[in-house]
Formats: structure tokens, sequence, C-alpha cells
């Protein structure tokens, strides 16, 4: 079975879907242009910790969950005219809002 991930894209009126296959993985090089970016900005999102750790031998492999985590960074980027050390701040403060919520949920779920 394959699972597939299908995330929506809402912003200023425009509404964009977008498929990515979880398992796909990509070279540094193919992330890059997949992202529309860099190779140096992409090694500077693992140097900041805005990409997921990997270990030292799969350090340039990426996959659909890489994507949309470099295309947000990308936008906090520019929509704020931020540094990539905010930037990560920024997605460190939006992942642990996501997991409260996931929590905030979960607890709701198993007392009603």
């Amino acid at each position: 079975m394959t699972t597939i991930l299908y995330r929506e894209i809402i912003c200023e009126g425009c509404q964009d879907g977008e498929i990515i296959d979880e398992r796909n993985s990509f070279d540094l090089i193919h992330f890059a242009q997949v992202t529309g970016q860099s190779t140096d900005w992409i090694l500077q999102l693992l140097e900041y910790d805005i990409l997921p750790a990997r270990p030292e031998n799969r350090i340039h492999q990426f996959f659909g969950e890489d994507v949309s985590r470099a295309r947000r960074a990308y936008r906090l980027q520019r929509d704020f005219e931020a540094s990539l050390s905010a930037v990560a701040m920024m997605m460190d403060l939006i992942d642990e809002v996501q997991q409260l919520r996931k929590q905030v949920k979960h607890v709701h779920t198993h007392h009603d």
C-alpha cells in the first residue's frame, strides 16, 4: 500500500494543491531543483537545523516532507525578511504549536 501525503496550500486568496510521495528521496541537487533554491541555501537549512538532522552517511538525502518544510522556510524568510536563525526559531515555534494542538485534540477526543 502506498501512502501519499496531500497538502493544501492556501495563501492570500490563492489555493494550490500539491501531492508529495513521502517515500520519494532526493539528492542535494535534485532537492534544490524541486524547492527552487540553491544547494548553498539548502545546506544552510541543515546548518541551522531547519531541516531535521540526518545520519552522516545520508546527510544529503532528502524526503518529500523536507520539500514542504524548505518551502515554508523560504516563505518565512522572504515574507519577514528574516535571517535563517530567525526562521529556525519561527519553525521551532510553529512545530511546538502544532504539537500542542495535536495534544489538545487528543485530550478532547478521549474525554468526549
